[in-house]
């Protein structure tokens, strides 16, 4: 069950756990608006953005500062290293928990990031698929090695356009896993979570996304990832790398940690670097925002009343009265 704003009376209470989401692109400034949220309405918050699962990875993510998390009790924040793996069952296994924890302590759960697979399973539940292969995951792993992920992800458009335009062109594991259902069962990926509709919901959900206009958004990128650079963002990923992690393999090989590690190599400038990890960026925002689009319980808010407008709604939805 969502609620829309005409549902939102005062009076509302559900029974079962009630569970804030806040959502949108990235750069749109969904973390600083749900601190303010979460500080007002007793909440804790839920990560849900996949890269900020890893430990070391905080500057290129965007991770809540050492400052905004002694605010707000955060949850799935550094509960990984880079070389280890966090699906996304695994990722609803813990984020469940996190949320039922939250709720028996009577405090509210809110949660908050741009990837729209790991929100969607909170709500929903998700669509597991037939056990993997390994002769196909390693079939399809060598084609990725002689001819690039993105080979793979133009074979995925021409069987299912819908998965490649949720699936990242470097995201190698979510598109190996769309190639394998597509073999393992002659059916798309998009078709069996379209039957499977997410339909196990547990919770009562109410989802905010923020909404900014397309050139202020793709503006405030740009600028973030200057400030990212201008923080230490070198250092950071020379950290990860002498660590032993490589920047060939996720999480190192997503956007801002691979242009960086290019630079480090001395295959590239740093201007070349910084440009094709902000268009990328850019490019995410866009997928991101198509995602959302296509949810349509999502209330959008203008982020320049977003915190006022999502005050209110949320106060209403957590059965709160306004202090």
């Amino acid at each position: 069950m969502s609620f829309s704003v005409a549902q939102l009376d005062a009076s509302v209470r559900p029974a079962r756990i009630a569970v804030g989401f806040i959502v949108g692109p990235t750069g749109a400034g969904k973390s600083a608006l749900a601190i303010e949220v979460a500080e007002c309405l007793n909440c804790e918050i839920v990560n849900a953005d996949s890269r900020q699962f890893y430990r070391g990875m905080d500057l290129g993510t965007a991770k809540p500062s050492a400052e905004d998390r002694a605010r707000v009790r955060h949850h799935l924040i550094d509960v990984r290293n880079p070389d280890e793996s966090l699906d996304v069952a695994e990722f609803a296994h813990l984020a469940r928990a996190a949320i039922e924890e939250i709720a028996a302590r009577g405090r509210n759960p809110l949660v908050v990031g741009g990837s729209g697979l790991y929100l969607r399973v909170i709500r929903g539940g998700i669509f597991r698929g037939p056990a993997a292969s390994a002769e196909i995951r390693d079939r399809l792993t060598k084609i990725a090695e002689e001819h690039g992920v993105a080979h793979l992800h133009q074979r995925l458009r021409g069987i299912d356009p819908e998965a490649a335009n949720r699936i990242g062109v470097n995201d190698l594991y979510r598109i190996v896993r769309a190639l394998e259902v597509f073999e393992l069962t002659g059916e798309t990926i998009s078709a069996h979570q379209r039957r499977h509709r997410f339909a196990d919901a547990g919770y009562d959900t109410l989802t905010v996304g923020v909404e900014v206009e397309r050139q202020k958004l793709y503006e405030a990128i740009d600028t973030r990832f200057d400030s990212m650079v201008a923080a230490g963002l070198v250092g950071e990923v020379r950290a990860l790398i002498e660590a032993g992690y490589s920047p060939e393999k996720p999480p190192l090989s997503t956007i801002g940690y691979k242009q960086i590690a290019a630079y480090l190599r001395g295959g590239i400038t740093m201007a070349d670097a910084i440009a094709p990890a902000k268009q990328e960026s850019r490019r995410l925002a866009k997928r991101q925002l198509t995602w959302f689009r296509h949810e349509p319980e999502i209330v959008w808010l203008d982020l320049e009343r977003g915190a006022q407008d999502a005050l209110a709604l949320f106060e209403k939805f957590f059965g709160r009265e306004p202090d």
